[in-house]
């Protein structure tokens, strides 16, 4: 036996379609941005108030010298080499890319070196070497598989503001290399920067 129309049943679709549609929306609250420049001045159109910088690009790749194992602030060590290309930036992002895997970059700690220590101790907890390990990949020694776990952890990219020809980082942020192996090896670090 069929089923009776629709109508028959008390349903009403177009009725039903706007009923369900008519969802209120969340409430969201007026977002504040703080700009770094004024665009425009009482009385001036936008293009002779600030005119449209072209972006611009510089690239360059940091060898670093090996590191014992731990975690290395080495803020100090990538300005130095990028210093002049950043001071032609008044907007912008750095990019740092580290073309290893077992190893990592992260932002953190840049006073306290007790902090890099720590960092150190509680990665060697949490990812085992040694005999009762269970890698597999063990080609390069009981360290090979745990460094290439802790470099996924942590990661091998950082992108970070450029303001005023400066890195716009935290008062007490800095760049860390985290060398996960026994016996390291120099370390590329390609820099990217872009803005205006």
């Amino acid at each position: 036996m069929a089923s009776p129309p629709l109508k028959t049943r008390g349903f009403f679709p177009m009725q039903a379609s706007i009923f369900i549609s008519a969802k209120p929306k969340p409430f969201s609250p007026p977002i504040s941005v703080k700009s770094q420049h004024t665009p425009t001045t009482l009385g001036q159109p936008l293009h002779s108030a600030f005119p449209m910088a072209a972006p611009k690009w510089a690239q360059k790749t940091i060898t670093l010298p090996p590191q014992r194992r731990g975690c290395h602030l080495i803020t100090p060590k990538i300005l130095k080499e990028i210093d002049q290309d950043l001071s032609g930036f008044k907007c912008g992002l750095a990019h740092f890319f580290l073309q290893h895997t077992s190893a990592s970059l992260t932002l953190n700690e840049n006073y306290d070196s007790d902090v890099r220590d720590d960092t150190e101790t509680f990665l060697n907890r949490i990812v085992p070497e040694g005999r009762s390990a269970p890698w597999k990949h063990t080609l390069e020694g009981p360290d090979d598989m745990p460094a290439h776990i802790k470099s996924s952890m942590f990661g091998c990219t950082l992108t970070v503001p450029i303001t005023d020809g400066r890195l716009n980082m935290g008062t007490w942020q800095g760049i860390w290399l985290c060398e996960h192996r026994d016996h390291a090896t120099p370390r590329k670090v390609v820099v990217t920067l872009n803005g205006v």
